[in-house]
């Protein structure tokens, strides 16, 4: 019995090891462009992340992106039936629920606590909380989407979750954490690198 959990140990910590390599090749050509989006971050309007950061949930980060360029400081000062409408304008998929969602989010004096953020900001999970820290300069979370459970699971260091719940969050964000141990990265940093070998992009 301990010889074969010996052999699953064994075999989890090659399939570790493969994937620190991997995030250790693309260093000397990515490291630059990791450092300097991580030193972006901590000048991004806070806000403006957030929002950014509720648009994302089931929704593309690239034209998350766009839109957050398109109103800029509109997202403080719209009402919302203008903020609904110039979602819905930019081509957004929920326009009516997240312009209800920003607009609530300004009644919020925000602190920087991802369990504050998920149990007070409406439409922020574990993952949009996280994300948003890391956004605005707080690099210990984990950022746990589809891409980086693909990844994971393809690595064989987790199972494919049926729901990705608080408890199974925080269980794969151990995983990651302990990944970026051996790298001497952070969290944040590491989200860079594993969503570049997922996508080629270096995103926020």
């Amino acid at each position: 019995m301990f010889n074969n959990i010996d052999k699953l140990y064994d075999a989890k910590k090659n399939d570790m090891n493969a994937l620190i390599n991997q995030v250790n090749s693309l260093k000397p050509k990515i490291n630059g462009i990791v450092k300097k989006r991580l030193a972006e971050f901590r000048s991004n309007d806070k806000f403006s992340e957030l929002c950014f950061c509720l648009l994302t949930a089931n929704y593309n980060a690239e034209r998350a992106i766009k839109i957050q360029e398109a109103l800029g400081k509109q997202f403080c000062s719209m009402s919302e039936k203008q903020l609904s409408k110039a979602l819905s304008d930019l081509g957004y998929r929920y326009p009516n629920k997240r312009a209800g969602y920003i607009i609530e989010a300004r009644k919020h004096k925000i602190v920087m606590d991802r369990d504050w953020l998920v149990n007070n900001v409406t439409g922020l999970g574990m993952k949009e909380a996280s994300h948003f820290l890391r956004n605005v300069g707080y690099n210990d979370y984990a950022i746990i989407d589809f891409h980086i459970i693909d990844l994971l699971v393809r690595y064989k260091l987790i199972n494919r979750p049926k729901t990705l719940t608080k408890n199974k969050y925080l269980e794969i964000e151990g995983v990651l954490k302990r990944i970026a141990e051996k790298l001497g990265i952070s969290l944040g940093e590491l989200d860079l690198y594993l969503w570049y070998i997922e996508t080629g992009k270096v995103l926020k």
